[in-house]
């Protein structure tokens, strides 16, 4: 059998799984090949071998076995000395949004709430500090870039992210706190994190967050939690406009009040 590198024993030593997996039954390689596939974004879409291992903080001998491999897979294409992503990587993504039940129903949902507020509507599930997009839909005269299935927003600063923190246990909410590295997104992001706390525990008594320009200077957004026929918090779904195209005090009423119709709605399609 293989011996580790010192780098990689070092961090089998000090690394603790969940559900109290064997730390020896880690997979170094293959967190390594998910790493290179995620160094790919859409600031990043073509990348040598050095871009990626910078990326990445690996040597490039270990990068070029990891794109050696995905290349022969079909997840990334060679064009010269510059990688790119292939469609097959889409596979991944289609996997889990046929087998999820929150991904099937919330395509549906985000359309409905499209054609009721005429606002883009999107739903998301949280991942780490990031609420990702599972669905979306918006008016056809809207263009938003980038902002689509797989969209990792910063859960601290949106309205989708708060109302997904907002049902954590108290426990582990403050366990995200304390280890949040808090990054300002526009000048209106709150910076502070017992005033994050607050804002949170806020969604959580109301039953929906309303934030504005914390992620975006251009939008604000309110959102209200998706809870499966047991009342378990399984997802979010939002509403969000431009600045200046719906106020506030639209927003936090009649949109609102369609959110939660339609959140009522669902409940009994998520199981």
């Amino acid at each position: 059998m293989p011996r580790l590198n010192p780098d990689d024993a070092a961090r089998r030593e000090e690394r603790t799984l969940t559900s109290g997996a064997n730390p020896a039954d880690f997979s170094e390689a293959l967190a390594r090949g998910i790493s290179v596939l995620r160094a790919f974004t859409a600031d990043r879409r073509e990348m040598t071998l050095a871009d990626v291992a910078r990326e990445v903080g690996l040597s490039r001998a270990t990068v070029r076995r990891s794109l050696t491999t995905l290349v022969h897979l079909g997840y990334l294409e060679l064009r010269g000395r510059q990688y790119t992503l292939t469609v097959r990587v889409l596979e991944l993504a289609s996997a889990y949004l046929g087998a999820s039940p929150t991904g099937v129903v919330a395509q549906s949902l985000c359309e409905r709430l499209c054609r009721e507020t005429h606002l883009a509507c999107s739903t998301a599930v949280l991942d780490d500090d990031h609420a990702v997009m599972v669905a979306r839909a918006a008016p056809q005269q809207v263009f938003y870039y980038g902002a689509g299935v797989g969209f990792r927003l910063p859960a601290w600063h949106t309205a989708l992210g708060r109302v997904l923190l907002a049902a954590l246990p108290d426990d582990e909410l403050d366990a995200r706190l304390d280890k949040l590295d808090l990054v300002r997104h526009t000048e209106h992001s709150t910076a502070a994190k017992e005033e994050l706390r607050e804002h949170i525990l806020t969604a959580r008594s109301d039953g929906y967050a309303y934030v504005v320009q914390e992620a975006d200077s251009t939008i604000h957004s309110v959102a209200v939690p998706l809870r499966r026929w047991d009342g378990q918090v399984v997802a979010a779904v939002n509403a969000g406009a431009q600045i200046g195209a719906t106020d506030g005090t639209t927003m936090t009423g009649s949109v609102l009040e369609r959110l939660r119709a339609a959140a009522r709605d669902t409940a009994p399609l998520l199981v």
